[in-house]
């Protein structure tokens, strides 16, 4: 395959990705911003919204006021936003375009059908109630690409590098996610395994539709090491950090035995495997878990620039 194709494949899978992420975090944020002000009410929920997508800089920039409508149409149609729902939907779909002969047709028509779906709306929301909606449709649509891919698509080098893009933003966004609720969500003066600490850990868990998981696993109210846990070590659920390594170890592997060549990008991502199979919650919560968290974003960046430069260029 050649490194265009593969890039394009890589970097729609990610897009893809980011999409449902941000739709996501939307809705777990109203959630959140909607509790009573005993509960944390509005507070900063919307400003750990915009950490968690790695907007906080660039929305400052814009002077925009820090509300919901300001936020959610930032997060979602603005296209000076790269991360924005529009502007993923819109590499997306470039991607998919190029590489149009690597997707099967069902593929290509969720892709397509949610950027047609969501162009709809224009650069701007008509109101609250036009977001329920729009998420609605980029879930909805990103579930059908990966059933899709599932059960449509070869099992060969465009599936690969479409699953392995989602996996690296898929870890990323939820190492973000977690650092986002450590550091900022929580404000000073609160405690820790309080009522506005409970409901902040359980908006993590919808936001990643961990909710049902959580409670079949561990069988307990919600503490945060035990969220941590699920969504760091527990390999069961898809978005935890072992998992999306398995995932990327996986996909390494058989691009390696398709290819005969190994490089930087399998010994990172063994690394990475290795730790997160070493560790334990207790020893991670022990040692920091803002700096395991950090460690493990620079690290998947890392693995990120050497898949591309590996396969990409």
């Amino acid at each position: 395959m050649l490194s265009r194709t593969a890039s394009n494949l890589y970097w729609m899978g990610r897009y893809l990705e980011r999409a449902d992420f941000t739709a996501r975090l939307i809705e777990a944020t109203q959630r959140l911003a909607a509790l009573p002000s005993s509960y944390g009410g509005a507070g900063n929920a919307w400003e750990s919204a915009l950490s968690a997508t790695w907007m906080t800089r660039r929305y400052a920039e814009r002077g925009l006021p820090l509300d919901e409508a300001a936020v959610c149409e930032f997060l979602t149609l603005d296209p000076a936003n790269p991360s924005s729902i529009r502007s993923c939907l819109d590499t997306a779909r470039a991607n998919a375009r190029t590489v149009r002969t690597a997707l099967t047709e069902e593929g290509w028509e969720a892709i397509n059908t949610a950027w047609l779906e969501v162009s709809r709306y224009g650069a701007h929301l008509e109101g609250r109630e036009a977001v329920g909606p729009l998420l609605e449709i980029v879930k909805h649509a990103i579930s059908a690409f990966e059933g899709a891919a599932q059960r449509t698509m070869l099992r060969g080098d465009a599936f690969w590098f479409v699953n392995l893009g989602s996996a690296i933003e898929r870890a990323d966004n939820s190492a973000r996610l977690l650092d986002v609720k450590y550091h900022l969500l929580l404000p000073r003066g609160e405690s820790v395994g309080g009522s506005l600490d409970y409901f902040q850990w359980t908006t993590i868990l919808r936001t990643v539709s961990a909710m049902t998981a959580y409670r079949w696993v561990y069988r307990d109210s919600v503490k945060p090491w035990l969220v941590a846990d699920l969504l760091i070590l527990n390999r069961q659920i898809p978005r935890s950090l072992a998992s999306c390594y398995e995932e990327i170890l996986r996909h390494l592997d058989l691009l390696a035995s398709h290819t005969g060549k190994r490089g930087t990008a399998h010994r990172l991502a063994a690394a990475g495997h290795a730790r997160l199979s070493q560790n334990n919650i207790d020893g991670i919560f022990t040692s920091g878990l803002h700096e395991f968290l950090t460690r493990f974003i620079t690290e998947n960046n890392k693995l990120g620039e050497a898949i591309a430069e590996q396969y990409l260029f």
